[in-house]
């Protein structure tokens, strides 16, 4: 009996998707299961596209020759070209994919400047629908709270112009937020920064190479709320910040950092699909190997805890904040280091730009900081007065 994620094979996965190529023998990468997102009742293909680092209708048309039928955007990503793109490739496709965007809508927005965040983002995806439209990057509870994003979805999904609401976030408030959300039925989806480097299992069994455990303990029940109340769930940045070059050595056909990473969470059981951000159709047919699994293997244990040691004491955890009530000018320190992990990790400087800009407080203060009482602050040893002038003189 399938469990109940409704587990599909890849014939019936394209049946259920509407995807062409029925009848026809397939060979190389492909989408090998689709997953029910919760209670939307949706099949989506297990790796799903992130648009946040393309804008290429190329890149979003190889994704879907090979499976894929779930595409997010934003309306923030590539200052809306990613919109463009998604619209421009699936074109005439409509009814074969599920499309989703996401607005950062405010603690005091009105419902009509949410209406009017859709409405633009609906005339770049040339349809007059998305699947699930989320609240973009929640770190607020306040914004939650605001009773004009739940008029304002309620109000759509009457108009027809959005089926599912959703919440996506990965900043040091994450928990209380998902938690508020899920109380408060304001998310049919949840998608959160999850990868096994905030597992306390995985962390465990590889405590001796590390002397910090994992930063988010809290993560798991929640998502296990989530799953009793059938809310769908989705992954994103699943890779603890890429750096792809750093394990070629140790890696072989087939067993990739990034496949296993992928692996990791498809064989996690609070979640249903992961998103990922596909930039060429090199990578896409990396990340696509991984679909199916449900199981991580030696290999893949060795790749993740490779790479967890090379990025201790330079990478930021999701979901920490530990660092921020330290500093005297309230610099948004985690969202000043994700941003810059977009230039270095991702080597995306537009993407790294446009999310620093974004900040309501960036790290113009740490240039002239005499006191960098952040120092020593951090449970996995970052260097953060250094990184985050980095991070200013880059991105400021």
């Amino acid at each position: 009996m399938t469990d109940r994620r409704d587990v599909l094979t890849l014939g019936a996965g394209l049946i259920a998707a509407g995807l062409p190529g029925l009848g026809v023998a397939q060979s190389g990468p492909r989408i090998r299961r689709y997953r029910r997102l919760g209670r939307t009742e949706f099949k989506v293909s297990d790796v799903s596209f992130g648009s946040a680092s393309t804008s290429d209708p190329a890149v979003v048309r190889h994704a879907l020759s090979l499976g894929v039928n779930y595409f997010d955007s934003a309306e923030s990503y590539r200052g809306g070209d990613a919109e463009e793109a998604i619209g421009e490739a699936l074109r005439g496709r409509r009814k074969e994919v599920y499309l989703t965007s996401k607005t950062k809508a405010g603690a005091r927005d009105t419902r009509a400047e949410m209406m009017a965040a859709l409405e633009s983002s609906l005339r770049r995806l040339r349809t007059d629908y998305v699947d699930v439209y989320f609240m973009h990057a929640v770190n607020d509870v306040d914004r939650l709270k605001n009773p004009e994003w739940r008029e304002f979805t309620d109000l759509a999904r009457r108009q027809g112009k959005i089926r599912f609401r959703g919440m996506s976030g990965h900043g040091g408030n994450l928990v209380e937020c998902l938690h508020y959300a899920i109380d408060n039925d304001l998310a049919d989806v949840l998608l959160l920064a999850y990868s096994f480097g905030q597992d306390p299992s995985f962390m465990d069994k590889v405590r001796h190479t590390f002397h910090w455990a994992a930063i988010q303990p809290d993560l798991t029940p929640v998502l296990s709320k989530a799953r009793q109340k059938d809310i769908g769930v989705l992954a994103m940045k699943t890779q603890m910040g890429g750096r792809m070059n750093d394990l070629r050595p140790y890696e072989r056909p087939g067993g990739t950092f990034a496949q296993a990473a992928l692996r990791w969470v498809l064989s996690s059981p609070n979640v249903d699909a992961l998103l990922i951000s596909m930039t060429s159709q090199e990578n896409i047919d990396e990340y696509v190997q991984a679909s199916g699994a449900v199981t991580l293997g030696l290999h893949d244990r060795d790749l993740l805890a490779r790479h967890l040691a090379l990025r201790t004491g330079n990478y930021c955890q999701p979901g920490c904040n530990r660092c921020e009530e330290s500093c005297p000018s309230g610099v948004a320190v985690s969202e000043v280091l994700r941003t810059r992990m977009y230039a270095v990790d991702y080597g995306d400087l537009r993407l790294a730009r446009d999310e620093y800009r974004a900040l309501d407080v960036a790290a113009s203060a740490c240039l002239g900081c005499a006191t960098q009482a952040c120092l020593g602050q951090c449970p996995v040893q970052i260097p953060i007065a250094r990184l985050t002038r980095q991070a200013a003189q880059m991105l400021g």
